[in-house]
């Protein structure tokens, strides 16, 4: 049966098979992680544009979504978003939030206007995605649950783990670039989990499809932030560093946390979405890849 689902979720990825995806095709020689924004008190919510601005809030102590343009330049963009965590852009240009803690919604922040719409209120959500047409699905952690908004449409449980079945505490969640697979990664596990992504929104084909490094055999993961590169590698933040995956899900290998804080969310952005940003504690770091990540439908509106 496993066999069977990877066949049909992954047929477009037979060629990646053939070969191996080592880290020394995605990191530069000499090249390390430099300091972007500190100061700040647990960074959080890593997502970017069509022009390579990274966004980024602070969900234990900042009221405010923030922006690193390219050149490194810090902006805020929002005022009045308290407790935000998982974010990502729109088709319709707007920046799709998680507001945890007694918020419980799902927000929309219009950057051009300064207006914000609840998209969904009585929720428990931790992180989030937003496919091409409008759909959002987002991880309720302590629910045990992937959940889905239909454009214009309520909350629905699109699957619910079992004890012994499914991410126990699914946590960061991110789209393959063809939007046909859908990935949850599990913070009190060892893997990653994936879903096929139907045509009608649906989901399929549940399996753990990832399986995650941890310090001993007897400690979780700690997988937390999710997201994919142009190829298809998986990047999952967890507590022995940023665990890449190939689109089959081999490991690749593990790039080293830039400091001794704990990450918890990863992005490319930056000239060329060519640099992995990542959410350290209360800095943002970034480095320069061989690789890209995969441009914001936010493009359309600029």
């Amino acid at each position: 049966m496993a066999g069977m689902a990877s066949l049909i979720l992954f047929p477009m990825l037979s060629r990646a098979t053939a070969q191996d995806m080592p880290l020394t095709q995605v990191l530069i020689e000499d090249e390390d992680w430099k300091l972007v924004s500190e100061g700040h008190r647990f960074t959080d919510g890593l997502t970017t544009d069509g022009k390579g601005n990274l966004y980024f809030s602070d969900v234990a102590g900042g009221t405010t979504i923030n922006r690193v343009d390219p050149d490194g330049t810090v902006t805020v963009v929002a005022k009045d978003a308290p407790r935000i965590s998982g974010m990502h852009f729109g088709p319709d240009g707007r920046i799709y939030a998680c507001q945890g803690g007694t918020y419980g919604r799902i927000v929309a922040f219009d950057l051009q206007t300064g207006m914000m719409e609840v998209i969904a209120e009585n929720v428990k959500p931790n992180d989030l995605v937003v496919t091409n047409d409008g759909h959002i699905y987002f991880t309720e952690t302590s629910k045990m649950q992937v959940s889905h908004i239909k454009p214009g449409g309520k909350v629905q449980a699109a699957d619910v783990a079992t004890k012994a079945d499914g991410p126990q505490r699914p946590n960061g969640i991110t789209l393959t670039p063809d939007q046909g697979t859908l990935a949850v990664s599990d913070y009190g596990g060892r893997y990653t989990w994936v879903w096929r992504l139907e045509k009608d929104a649906s989901l399929s084909c549940r399996q753990p499809y990832i399986t995650l490094r941890t310090p001993t055999p007897d400690l979780p993961s700690k997988g937390d932030g999710m997201t994919t590169d142009a190829v298809g590698r998986y990047y999952v933040t967890s507590t022995v560093g940023i665990q890449m995956f190939d689109p089959t899900g081999r490991m690749g290998g593990v790039i080293a946390a830039p400091s001794d804080q704990p990450i918890v969310s990863v992005a490319f952005a930056g000239p060329g979405h060519a640099y992995l940003y990542v959410a350290a504690g209360d800095s943002i770091f970034r480095r320069k890849t061989k690789t890209s990540g995969i441009e914001s439908l936010s493009k359309k509106r600029q």
